[in-house]
């Protein structure tokens, strides 16, 4: 008998598999994102983590398994039902995807536009205090090609805020970003999903960062979650993969070297040749 998720849990996959065609990424994923916590996804390139974000927001289903925001199956909904729900949900992308033709103001405005019916006054005003949350209230008409990456960055961050969303996703929030940016990300990710009452999942290859603003985080290697922990536990673990994560090791359970035969059987072929 399958349980259901705790009342406490606003996001749970349950034996979770996918894969792109006969390709498998995802084997079984099991995890669950309590209400109001910050957790991280980490893993190397390639292991799936935008993966399970992407079934969380319902852009792909999973070929087994469940995916469950808020006790509803999102695979199962229909185009109205899952309209509904991204509704609340908010989307930072890798680099932020700014629209490059609008000036700051109508980028955060967008949302704001397509999905409600609020007067423009309105509309400005809460522009404005998303703009003001993120420090960037003064560069409403600037335009995304006039920004600094970081400041791009918190341009985005306001629009993934502007409808207040109950679950707030962030596709590797950190990437390019100079150390002050960084820093800077990172305490608006905290700030604003306590501020917000909101539950936040972060994927990131930044575990330093990371360690300072989540309450929780998983491991992804292989398809599968191979550990998890807040980041007291992390830091404390003696797993060798989160190790090699945690150290930045170049070699270890991911290794330095691709697959191959050996090299001095390789040399010794050539000079026998």
């Amino acid at each position: 008998m399958t349980l259901p998720p705790a009342a406490s849990d606003l996001v749970t996959l349950r034996d979770v598999k996918f894969a792109y065609g006969t390709r498998p990424v995802l084997r079984d994923i099991n995890l669950t994102v309590p209400r109001g916590k910050v957790v991280a996804i980490m893993g190397g390139s390639g292991c799936g983590k935008t993966t399970i974000l992407r079934l969380i927001g319902g852009q792909l289903r999973a070929g087994s398994g469940d995916v469950l925001v808020a006790g509803k199956p999102v695979g199962k909904l229909d185009s109205d039902e899952l309209f509904h729900m991204r509704r609340r949900m908010g989307m930072l992308f890798q680099f932020g995807a700014l629209f490059t033709d609008m000036t700051v103001f109508d980028n955060v405005a967008f949302p704001l536009r397509e999905h409600t019916r609020l007067p423009e006054d309105i509309i400005h005003d809460l522009v404005v205090m998303k703009l003001q949350a993120v420090g960037l209230r003064g560069a409403a008409d600037l335009r995304p090609a006039e920004l600094s990456g970081g400041m791009a960055r918190r341009v985005a961050l306001a629009r993934t805020v502007a409808l207040d969303p109950m679950l707030i996703m962030y596709d590797e929030p950190f990437a390019g970003l100079d150390p002050i940016s960084l820093t800077i990300i990172g305490d608006l990710i905290r700030k604003l999903n306590d501020a917000l009452g909101a539950t936040s999942v972060v994927v990131t290859h930044d575990i330093i960062e990371s360690l300072k603003i989540v309450d929780y985080v998983y491991f992804v290697s292989e398809g599968r979650v191979i550990a998890h922990g807040t980041p007291a536990e992390v830091r404390a673990s003696d797993v060798a993969f989160v190790r090699q994560f945690v150290d930045g090791e170049p070699d270890g359970p991911v290794p330095f070297h691709y697959p191959a035969a050996s090299y001095r059987s390789e040399l010794m072929a050539e000079q026998n040749g």
